[in-house]
């Protein structure tokens, strides 16, 4: 039973996907943002390649829980989401996990130019393993979803 998690942003979306067993998050490559029906077709492959069964899309709240401009961005693009998939689609929240991620290659050392190539990637890998440690996946199989909807 896979996830995958999406942190969403205004030029592109940094993606994690679970193992099969939904214990860790691996980064995959970042999506520039193309056209929204686009990007929804980029995201129903990846779902149908690793046979995800439900997504995650970060929720950027404020610090004390208060809806952004970005979070109301993020809960339609994931209201787009669930009108394409078969699978749940749920908004987590992902108070500083960029912040999180952009220390974590700082301390890696990371060149810059390295730096915002790679934290989108981390930044949903950090939301994605959040996610998996409050959601432990039972044994069994979880039913993958499908890119329903998709022409």
């Amino acid at each position: 039973m896979r996830v995958l998690a999406i942190d969403y942003g205004r030029r592109r979306m940094g993606l994690a996907v679970s193992d099969p067993l939904g214990i860790t998050a691996q980064g995959l490559r970042t999506l520039e943002h193309s056209t929204r029906d686009g990007d929804l077709k980029k995201l129903a492959r990846l779902v149908g390649e690793y046979e995800v069964s439900r997504v995650i899309v970060g929720n950027p709240l404020h610090l004390d829980g208060g809806v952004t401009a970005m979070s109301e961005k993020a809960a339609q693009f994931a209201g787009r989401l669930r009108r394409r998939l078969s699978c749940p689609v749920d908004l987590w929240d992902e108070r500083l996990s960029t912040a999180q991620a952009e220390a974590s290659l700082r301390e890696m050392d990371a060149k810059r130019s390295t730096r915002r190539k790679s934290v989108d990637r981390m930044a949903a890998t950090l939301l994605l393993q959040s996610y998996l440690d409050c959601h432990p996946v039972p044994s069994g199989k979880g039913e993958a979803c499908s890119p329903g909807g998709i022409p």
